[in-house]
C-alpha cells in the first residue's frame, strides 16, 4: 500500500486526510493518507526516514517556506513563488530518495478566481505574507493583476493596515485574505481593513472556508462587493497535487 500525507502544525482542521482517503476508497486506489503533526520542521527528516512507503506529501502552515532547505529540488513554480505545498518523493531502485517541492496553491487559486475578475480589477491587496500569500501574489501576476502585500509590520515594498486610506481602497479593487483571521472557531473576527470604503467594484476573496461565509466576506457583501471563499481553491489544489504525485 502506498502512503501519502500532510505535514504541518496543528492539523486539527485538516481537509486533506478526509478528502484523499475518500478518493482512494471510491476509486479503488491501494493507498492511505495520514497526518504528520510535527511541532518543529526539524522532525521532517524523521517523517521521511520512518515511512519508507511514503510517496508524496502536502505541506501546510507553518512549513511551506521552512521545508525548502530539506528538499533536493524545486519545480519552476515553487522556485518562483518561494513556497512549497506539495512534495513528490522519488524512490529509485538504486540510489538515494529524492524530494521534489512543487506548488499547487497557485493552480487552485488562479482557476478559482479567474472567472470573477473583471477589466477594472487591476490591483490587489494581499492580506498576509506567509507561504499561501506568495502563491496568491504570483497567481494574480500571471492573471495580469498587480498585487501588494499588507502586513501588521512595516516593511519596504509592503503596506500596513494603517496605510489603507480611502484612496488606496479605491485603487485596489481586489482584496485577498491569506491570514487565518476569522477562521473557526474565531468567527467573530476579521482582518482590520476599512470596510466602509469597499464598493460594488470590489472583489473580496477569502482563502478560508470554515466558516463558509467569513465575517470578512459578510462585511464585503454588505457594501455590495462580490465575495468568494477558499473551498474551490482547496479542491482544485488537491486535484493538482494528485497529478504532481503521479509524474
Amino acid at each position: 500500500m502506498k502512503k501519502y500525507g500532510l505535514i504541518g502544525y496543528p492539523l486539527k482542521h485538516s481537509f486533506s486526510k478526509g478528502y484523499f482517503n475518500e478518493k482512494f476508497a471510491s476509486e479503488g486506489i491501494d493507498a492511505e493518507y495520514v497526518n504528520f503533526e510535527i511541532p518543529t520542521i526539524a522532525l521532517f527528516k524523521d517523517v521521511i526516514a520512518n515511512n519508507p512507503d511514503l510517496c508524496g506529501l502536502n505541506v501546510t502552515i507553518p512549513y511551506k517556506e521552512k521545508v525548502i532547505p530539506y528538499l533536493d529540488g524545486l519545480s519552476n513554480n515553487a522556485q518562483n513563488i518561494g513556497a512549497v505545498n506539495v512534495i513528490r518523493i522519488e524512490r529509485p531502485k538504486k540510489g538515494q530518495v529524492k524530494l521534489i517541492g512543487d506548488n499547487s496553491d497557485i493552480i487552485g487559486f488562479m482557476e478559482s478566481i479567474k472567472p470573477l475578475l473583471l477589466p477594472h480589477h487591476k490591483k490587489a491587496l494581499i492580506l498576509g505574507t506567509g507561504g499561501a500569500s506568495k502563491a496568491v501574489y504570483h497567481g494574480l501576476r500571471n492573471l495580469g493583476v498587480e498585487g501588494v502585500y499588507v502586513s501588521r509590520t512595516a516593511k519596504e515594498g509592503q503596506l500596513t493596515y494603517k496605510d489603507l486610506t480611502e484612496e488606496v481602497m479605491k485603487e485596489y479593487t481586489v482584496i485577498v485574505n491569506c491570514t487565518p483571521v476569522g477562521m473557526y472557531p474565531h468567527v467573530d473576527e476579521c482582518p482590520d481593513i476599512p470596510y466602509q470604503w469597499i464598493t460594488s467594484e470590489h472583489l473580496l476573496y477569502d482563502l478560508l472556508y470554515n466558516p463558509n461565509t467569513t465575517l470578512f466576506m459578510k462585511k464585503g457583501e454588505a457594501q455590495g462587493a462580490v465575495t468568494k471563499n477558499g473551498l474551490e481553491m482547496l479542491l482544485l489544489q488537491a486535484f493538482a497535487a494528485w497529478e504532481m504525485w503521479q509524474r
